[in-house]
């Protein structure tokens, strides 16, 4: 089971990029997936979560400027980034609490896609 993520890249400040996450494997079900970030020199932090069910939660930091979103039959999520800012220049990471087929339950992560927000 992995998650791959895409959609990364370089642009202007004010402007939009999209991320995309693809679970893949035996997969059974997906709890939440989520999406984290971490800057140059700092933590990694939590960006926007969805549940299966669609419940949301973003940092503050996002709100009204990021939209998480999922569909359950694909095994994929989308984070909509608009209005950027030079501040989320970020690897962003996809992770999800995947069941594989026979198997218990599994913290998965990505391994990460470039964000660069240029002023």
């Amino acid at each position: 089971v992995q998650l791959v993520e895409s959609g990364g890249g370089l642009v202007q400040a004010g402007g939009s990029l999209r991320l995309s996450c693809a679970a893949s494997g035996n997969i059974f079900t997906i709890n939440y997936m989520g999406w984290f970030r971490q800057a140059p020199g700092k933590q990694r932090e939590l960006v926007a979560t969805i549940t299966n069910g669609g419940v949301t939660n973003y940092a503050d930091s996002v709100k009204g400027r990021f939209t998480i979103s999922r569909d359950n039959g694909k095994n994929t999520m989308v984070l909509q980034m608009d209005s950027l800012k030079p501040e989320d220049t970020a690897v962003y990471y996809c992770n999800g609490r995947i069941l594989p087929r026979g198997s218990t339950w599994q913290d998965i992560w990505g391994q990460g896609t470039l964000v660069t927000v240029s002023s």
